[in-house]
């Protein structure tokens, strides 16, 4: 115990030395980073003014000692720079400040060094000509803070860890002493620490409750007896010879026997050859466990060894119905490999694209293409990951705020905002019926319609219509979308709503979907506590019916 109070101290007093560090010099950093960027963006502004009205000839005959001026024509050559001839430097254009400079009037950005500890921050500005006028400076980062402040700060940890492990030793003895001298035999006669008194009386009354205990022993068999009787989980007691000691209802059941067993060799219960290797590893090693499938179900089988005074007496079986469990290890390892493939495959794209231009392989005429095709799958790649995050928050139920949500009203929104996307293929839409209020989670409600109106647009016909109704009955509000669209043929009605599932995977890839938009909407129906139903056809179109409980 003092081992334990003694690291304990000294690990909440290196914790706070940390913590104490890291606030010095993030307050530091921010001072001095604060005070340069202040200072910079005042010499800009001076500079700024005097180019206007002198034009070049003010930074030629001015010299700039700590910091750079670079000053750039609208093309992005540049014209001037104090510290090289600007003869032979690049064209400035694609530089990220000058770019911004030029779209907005001003910009800034930031570049590390290759060892991180230095960086160099830029401020240009667009002046009335549309040139752009440049000012950089050198800074410490956070790194070579703590560089130059090592010495120092090492110097200050050693002292402190040094200082605080004589003191935590000492508490340490101070507090344990008086534990080590205590009286259990007669714990009511310590005079230790007050603190101590529940847990002394609690030992005391312990004693009294020991010969009680014995007297009651009975009486607590029994009642285990009447727990494993109503154990879901089947239980068998064996001897080291295998006789079956004790078998409860829920093990009669599965071995397919009834108490007339006891007393008998395992062996006329069962002769399933994989458990009785579990019951043989268990006996040698300890534990063992093996999985059966039984009657079209999945059974776990444990088997516990048990010891008295280093000698085997027997072996303890207990089984479980972990189909549940399998199949959701099943539909998770499935649903890991989807993620792992879908992730792969946009991250290829980018990483072959951003390699090319990166050799410099890419013509200039070609590179909006390839930083077209990088952002594109990148936006693919985020939906994706938004989709699992949201996914999982419904998985796992995490509560959410809850407001009255007009169904109706609902729909014409995501109706309008997919004008843009129907109207590419002359597809109608409209929304019918009643105003319907449901107290629910309105972004998840807006997500569901417009994934289902999204994907009616997406696999619809030209000239096609989508259709949202809203109507409701004494007890439940139904929610349609309907559409004459391609269809779904029955046999992957119960399949289109699984993750990743896509009963059309060219079709799907060509529109960019993740393969999680149905997923979430039936999550999403469901936490409202409703369900989603189909009804389609090849080539007939698709309604997808929500009903939700008033």
């Amino acid at each position: 115990m003092t081992k334990k109070i003694f690291r304990s101290t000294l690990f909440v007093a290196i914790v706070v030395l940390f913590a104490s560090f890291i606030t010095i010099l993030g307050v530091l950093y921010n001072y001095f980073n604060g005070s340069q960027n202040k200072q910079l963006h005042a010499q800009l502004a001076l500079a700024s003014t005097a180019v206007e009205n002198e034009g070049v000839s003010y930074l030629q005959t001015m010299h700039f000692d700590s910091f750079r001026i670079t000053y750039i024509d609208t093309d992005g050559t540049v014209i001037y720079d104090s510290l090289v001839s600007a003869d032979t430097m690049e064209n400035h254009a694609a530089r990220e400040e000058i770019q911004e400079a030029l779209q907005s009037g001003f910009g800034e950005s930031s570049r590390y060094s290759t060892t991180l500890t230095e960086r160099t921050i830029y401020l240009a500005n667009r002046l009335s000509d549309g040139t752009v006028l440049r000012i950089s400076v050198s800074s410490y980062t956070v790194l070579s803070l703590v560089l130059e402040l090592m010495q120092i700060l090492v110097t200050i940890f050693i002292f402190a860890v040094v200082l605080s492990s004589v003191l935590a030793k000492s508490m340490a003895k101070r507090i344990v002493n008086p534990l080590n001298e205590l009286d259990l035999d007669h714990p009511l006669d310590n005079d230790a620490y007050d603190e101590l008194s529940p847990l002394l009386k609690r030992i005391e009354t312990q004693h009294t409750q020991i010969k009680t205990q014995m007297i009651h022993l009975k009486r607590t068999q029994n009642e285990f007896e009447a727990i494993v009787n109503c154990m879901n989980e089947g239980l068998v007691l064996l001897n080291n010879k295998g006789i079956i000691l004790s078998i409860n209802p829920a093990a009669r059941k599965l071995f397919c026997t009834d108490e007339a067993c006891i007393g008998k060799d395992f062996l006329t219960v069962d002769r399933t050859h994989e458990i009785h290797i579990g019951i043989a590893t268990a006996t040698q090693k300890g534990h063992s466990e093996i999985r059966i499938e039984r009657n079209q179900r999945i059974y776990q089988f444990d088997f516990s060894r048990i010891e008295s005074d280093g000698h085997v007496i027997g072996i303890v079986l207990l089984t479980f119905d972990v189909t549940e469990q399998a199949n959701a290890e099943q539909t998770r390892r499935e649903f890991t490999a989807n993620v792992s493939h879908e992730l792969k495959t946009p991250l290829q794209s980018i990483m072959g694209s951003a390699e090319l231009i990166e050799n410099g392989l890419v013509k200039s005429e070609d590179m909006p293409a390839f930083t077209s095709r990088i952002r594109n799958e990148s936006a693919r790649l985020l939906t994706l990951i938004e989709d699992i995050i949201r996914l999982s928050q419904l998985d796992e139920g995490s509560e959410m705020p809850k407001e009255k949500v007009d169904l109706y009203c609902l729909g014409e929104e995501v109706l309008a905002s997919l004008q843009d996307t129907a109207k590419k293929k002359d597809i109608q839409l409209s929304i019918e019926g009643t105003h319907e209020t449901l107290y629910g989670v309105k972004h998840l409600l807006s997500e569901v319609l417009f994934n289902l109106c999204d994907n009616a647009i997406k696999y619809n016909v030209q000239n096609g219509f989508v259709r949202i109704t809203v109507s409701s009955d004494n007890a439940y509000i139904r929610v349609a979308v309907t559409d004459n669209g391609i269809g779904i043929a029955p046999e992957h009605h119960a399949r289109i709503f699984e993750r990743f599932y896509r009963v059309d995977k060219s079709h799907s890839k060509e529109s960019g979907g993740t393969g999680l938009g149905l997923s979430i909407v039936k999550h999403a129906v469901m936490y409202h506590g409703g369900k989603i139903d189909i009804i389609s056809e090849s080539g007939k179109g698709t309604t997808m019916i929500m009903t939700f409980p008033k």
